[in-house]
């Protein structure tokens, strides 16, 4: 099942996607539901309640996609150097402030989070801050959504505890990133998080064996697979919910791999007018400009 969040003529709704993607099911949600997005079913389910009715199909083209999850209850929990070859590109590339404590791959997952406010949808600009900062890079990543929170959470059980898989972005100034020595502020930026097209539960993604890759302006920058994460999804699970409690709807994004911008040389920031495209074998194509 394919979770979208959309606006109709201006109204924010959540529908189940077609088979065929051409199409969704309007569920019947009040308002205040559909403002959460996806979210509002990931609770729903969480709570043992059942689906609400749908009603008539709507054409895709019809309507705008928005961020499945368009404002997280909370941060979105991110992993950093999670794929060997990018653990060993960002320690090569002089602007990783974890080299010292980690070396090149680390021994325990790294996290981070990425704030609410920071999420745009799977069409919507990112925008460059030049004021700010103009070494601006991309990082596709396959990103898990908790379906059944706790805490104490053992691996081999984790898998019980996913309601399925998303598509991320993770946005980064990388020179903040090196100068405030840790990457929430780096992370963090108004439309650092294009998430999208739609949630996708467990039972039709794979989100153990599927395959990543970003395109910008058309040139294939990244492109491995999820078995080549160092520390899996259930490990990542299993560490965060040792000393925090999990909630239905949590956010986590598991790595990037090999091909960011910062791996090159020189490097190839993202620049005003470029497109990046991210796609993930079982979930779905997000494509932004970048302004």
């Amino acid at each position: 099942m394919k979770i979208a969040a959309y606006l109709d003529r201006g109204q924010p709704r959540v529908g189940i996607v077609a088979s065929d993607l051409q199409s969704v099911l309007p569920l019947d949600l009040p308002p205040e539901a559909a403002a959460l997005g996806a979210l509002a079913v990931v609770e729903l389910q969480a709570q043992g309640r059942p689906m609400p009715a749908t009603g008539a199909p709507v054409a895709i083209d019809a309507i705008q996609l928005t961020a499945p999850i368009p404002r997280p209850r909370r941060n979105i929990f991110c992993v950093g150097k999670n794929y060997h070859a990018h653990a060993k590109e960002f320690a090569g590339s002089g602007f990783d402030s974890s080299a010292k404590a980690g070396g090149d791959i680390p021994s325990v997952p790294i996290f981070f989070t990425k704030v609410p406010e920071s999420v745009i949808g799977p069409t919507d600009a990112i925008v460059v801050p030049k004021e700010v900062s103009t070494a601006i890079d991309y990082e596709v990543e396959l990103t898990v959504i908790i379906g059944k929170g706790g805490k104490g959470i053992r691996k081999q059980d984790a898998l019980s505890h996913v309601w399925g898989y998303t598509v991320v972005n993770d946005v980064t100034a990388r020179d903040w990133q090196q100068r405030h020595l840790q990457w929430l502020l780096g992370k963090s930026f108004d439309t650092f998080c294009p998430m999208g097209p739609w949630l996708v539960t467990a039972d039709e993604c794979d989100g153990t064996n599927t395959r990543v890759r970003t395109w910008v302006n058309g040139e294939l920058r990244q492109d491995a697979v999820t078995p080549d994460l160092i520390f899996d999804v259930p490990t990542l699970i299993e560490t965060l919910s040792a000393g925090i409690t999990l909630y239905p709807g949590d956010i986590i994004a598991t790595g990037t791999p090999v091909g960011v911008g910062i791996g090159f040389k020189p490097p190839k920031y993202l620049q005003p007018g470029d497109v990046v495209k991210m796609e993930i074998d079982g979930i779905g194509v997000i494509e932004n400009p970048v302004r």
